[in-house]
């Protein structure tokens, strides 16, 4: 392993936009982050029911447990769009299949915690990343700093945003890193063993996401992270999701890849191991419908982001976060 894997995870991506000229509190209290999918599942006769729910402090997988639990079905007969924030007040929507089984009645998954606002029957099983995106409402408290720079800032964000994993992907700490670099090695040295298969999906969802914000970075530094190169093979710039096959790039493109990852090689053949194929991502994230409104000593924030995507590469560009809860967020 090179010197940089054995050191300490630095998550602080350079920013594009200038520079954080403020910080701010976040994530003070539930209400703070505000959540909707833009979603509208189309009712049906069919062996689903499909649920809306606005939940305050759950995750999505307790709400989906509490489903499974209440309609005596398996954790995996429940389906959803996409994990949610804990810290947060969010309205999604689950799945439930229930095949012959009666139908409960759903009110009872009430509690101060979950409520249901509407439900109805549908013809398949959501799944992961099938919405339009999320819509965000985000309150940043107790504002500090350069206000002027700041409002210089919130005028570009409109035009992008360098589209990095959020730091909720590498788990706390950096944990999720910390099995990628252990399973990598495990395997570069010939060793084999079982490994859980939550902590394997964690781990190389992580190592991807390291390596394509390692690239991001790169351009961030050379200020073309917006700008198409020799070689790119899509029709925006985009970098490597890596995994088993040809990277598409070619040229100049390639060239810059391959040496950003070069240090990372044993994390690239194990997810080439582990069966993943090569996708891209583009490089930069457009925030839809962006309005910033000074609240007295708060800034609150509006926008909505395809699937895939995190609020916090939006916010960190304006503010140095100051986290006050400890739940990990997307």
């Amino acid at each position: 392993m090179s010197e940089q894997q054995d050191a300490p995870w630095n998550l602080d991506w350079p920013r594009a936009l200038g520079g954080a000229a403020i910080s701010a509190d976040f994530r003070s209290e539930p209400e703070d982050f505000v959540v909707e999918e833009l979603a509208a599942p189309q009712p049906g006769e069919g062996e689903h029911v499909l649920l809306q729910i606005r939940k305050r402090g759950a995750n999505t997988g307790y709400v989906a447990q509490q489903l499974a639990k209440l309609a005596g079905v398996q954790n995996n007969d429940v389906g959803f769009y996409g994990l949610k924030d804990r810290h947060a007040v969010t309205t999604q929507w689950f799945s439930v299949w229930l095949a012959q089984k009666p139908e409960p009645d759903w009110r009872q998954i009430e509690s101060d915690e979950i409520t249901l606002l509407t439900h109805f029957r549908g013809t398949r099983k959501l799944r992961r990343g099938e919405h339009l995106g999320n819509r965000f409402k985000i309150r940043l408290r107790n504002v500090r700093g350069d206000r002027s720079a700041a409002e210089a800032v919130l005028k570009q964000v409109s035009a992008g945003v360098p589209n990095y994993f959020g730091e909720q992907r590498f788990g706390h700490n950096g944990g999720n890193l910390d099995l990628a670099n252990r399973f990598s090695g495990e395997q570069e040295a010939g060793k084999r063993r079982r490994i859980p298969r939550n902590q394997k999906a964690f781990a190389m969802s992580a190592a991807r996401s390291w390596l394509f914000n390692q690239v991001l970075a790169s351009r961030v530094v050379e200020d073309n992270w917006q700008d198409l190169i020799e070689g790119e093979p899509e029709t925006a710039a985009s970098g490597p999701l890596w995994g088993r096959g040809r990277n598409p790039a070619s040229g100049a493109q390639l060239d810059l890849e391959l040496a950003v990852m070069a240090p990372w090689k044993p994390w690239c053949d194990w997810l080439e191991h582990c069966g993943l194929s090569q996708e891209r991502r583009p490089l930069m994230l457009q925030p839809q419908g962006f309005q910033a409104e000074w609240q007295d000593e708060d800034l609150i924030l509006s926008f909505a982001l395809p699937p895939g995507t995190f609020a916090t590469a939006v916010l960190r560009e304006v503010a140095e976060l100051v986290n006050q809860s400890t739940s990990a967020i997307k």
